[in-house]
């Protein structure tokens, strides 16, 4: 790579670094992984930074090969994981509201499959639209869709689901049902 291709990379960096750990950090829930999930991305694209003709478009080819890291990672992990019957909670670092949402949806947002993660986040977090999002990801606008579809689903079974558990409901008793309350 020439001399000026390394600078407009270093530049490039500079400027775009915190809004690419951003999405980085939403791709994988613990930020010393996001870290490193941004630094393994970088050292790729850096490789290939010449090969990209129009630098508009780095953005873009960067969450790519952050995405295609992540599945890579997640190919390779050891199954280590028990499946259990019941989600341990959550354990919530910061008392407010907000951070407690966040890392909520962090926490449930990997019941989702990494095809499904990397759509939400770059429809809802990414703000890209759906064309985007499909051209990013290398599939039909219309696969984003119902893969969004399918995503935004499995994540309010999940919410409802724990809104259950923490109020206490749950198994009724046989033969009872459950009354329904008019709204």
């Amino acid at each position: 790579m020439a001399h000026g291709e390394v600078l407009e990379f270093e530049e490039y960096v500079r400027t775009r670094q915190d809004a690419l750990l951003r999405s980085a950090r939403r791709l994988v829930p613990d930020p010393v992984d996001a870290q490193d999930l941004l630094q393994t991305a970088l050292v790729r694209t850096y490789g290939r930074w010449d090969g990209i003709a129009d630098k508009r478009l780095a953005d873009a080819y960067l969450r790519r090969v952050m995405i295609n890291t992540r599945t890579e990672w997640w190919r390779a992990r050891k199954l280590d994981e028990v499946p259990t019957e019941q989600l341990p909670d959550a354990r919530v670092e910061d008392s407010t509201e907000q951070h407690a949402d966040r890392a909520l949806l962090m926490d449930i947002m990997k019941v989702l499959a990494p095809k499904q993660r990397s759509v939400v986040v770059l429809r809802h977090w990414e703000q890209m639209s759906t064309e985007e999002t499909a051209a990013a990801l290398g599939m039909s606008a219309g696969t984003v869709k119902s893969t969004l579809h399918r995503a935004l689903a499995r994540l309010r079974e999940e919410l409802e689901s724990r809104d259950q558990e923490e109020r206490g409901v749950g198994a009724l008793e046989p033969g009872k049902e459950r009354e329904r309350c008019a709204a």
